[in-house]
């Protein structure tokens, strides 16, 4: 159960100061004694502000970091900022992102503890700003972000990750109306691939309800500042790396802006954190795939690269 994880992270961001070092304390203080996690905080400055960026790698006993070869699985919390300060006061829609992010890891460092480590290496990504901008969309408004999708990326996306979980609050759309969340087809180099049975079989497993998947059109997966409508920023860390991506949509019934605040349901989102420590486990012990490899390797010797997807593209 991660529902006390979730709580008391609400608690933690809810808070017009928080940085990044506060939620890095928090996470490692869920171990009672020493143990080896390597964490990073990182301030970015933009035309809008700055943001504190937090990444965690929590060693699995058969990962890479520690000369293993278990796959490390990539959990990135998307997000444009967890405030709006000072026009909103609260935590925003958007911020679940980078709550169920910091759950995650803080769920984890605690099962390290009580001697419960996964087989392979898990990086947690997210960024903290409790004063972030918003700017106009449809058919409710966005929150922005002091820093730009691409220098996200930067940072969120690791290299040494060989597989991505996209944490987003997707509550601002027509696109996929229930109450929990939803997962996307996987997306790889600029190609939306069949949906993984094997996520598919652990969210049912998780939420104990038959699994939802939401609609991805080829717009949504290239990247941000085309001038191009995009879902929203769900999938962009795809545009930065080959590994394999998952969307993990928190989603509603109803459309919800990403600026309003109130807008934290806990319980969905222990079902989001518990699903991704799930993926975690079977992904480090080689029983979860995001996608089949002969296929792929078979659509790319057919219809070529979609690489291309990938980038800005062509000038007019």
């Amino acid at each position: 159960m991660s529902l006390k994880m979730v709580i008391e992270a609400y608690e933690l961001l809810d808070d017009a100061r928080v940085c990044g070092q506060d939620v890095v304390d928090f996470v490692l203080s869920q171990a009672k004694g020493p143990i080896d996690v390597e964490t990073c905080v990182q301030t970015a400055h933009g035309a809008k502000g700055q943001t504190d960026f937090v990444k965690f790698l929590i060693p699995g006993t058969h990962g890479k970091s520690s000369g293993g070869t278990a796959p490390t699985l990539g959990i990135v919390g998307r997000l444009g900022g967890i405030g709006a300060r000072p026009k909103l006061i609260g935590l925003t829609s958007d911020g679940d992102g980078a709550l169920s992010a910091v759950a995650v890891a803080a769920k984890l460092v605690r099962m390290a503890d009580r001697g419960d480590r996964l087989a392979g290496d898990i990086i947690v990504t997210t960024h903290i700003c409790p004063n972030a901008p918003t700017r106009p969309h449809e058919p409710v408004p966005f929150m922005d972000s002091p820093v730009t999708s691409a220098e996200c990326n930067t940072f969120e996306v690791d290299e040494r990750m060989d597989a991505i979980l996209c944490i987003d609050t997707t509550k601002g759309n027509r696109i996929i109306n229930k109450r929990g969340f939803a997962i996307s087809p996987t997306v790889k180099a600029g190609w939306i691939l069949r949906t993984s049975e094997d996520l598919l079989s652990i969210m049912q497993t998780t939420t104990g309800e038959l699994p939802a998947v939401f609609a991805l059109t080829m717009q949504d997966i290239t990247p941000y500042g085309n001038d191009i409508y995009h879902l929203n920023s769900i999938l962009q860390p795809s545009v930065a790396t080959d590994a394999p991506c998952v969307g993990v949509a928190i989603t509603t019934c109803t459309q919800v802006a990403g600026c309003a605040t109130g807008a934290t349901h806990a319980v969905d989102l222990d079902e989001v954190v518990r699903f991704c420590i799930e993926v975690a486990k079977y992904y480090g012990d080689s029983k979860c795939s995001f996608y089949d490899e002969a296929e792929f390797e078979s659509l790319t010797a057919k219809y070529g690269e979609m690489t291309h997807l990938q980038t800005m593209g062509r000038k007019a």
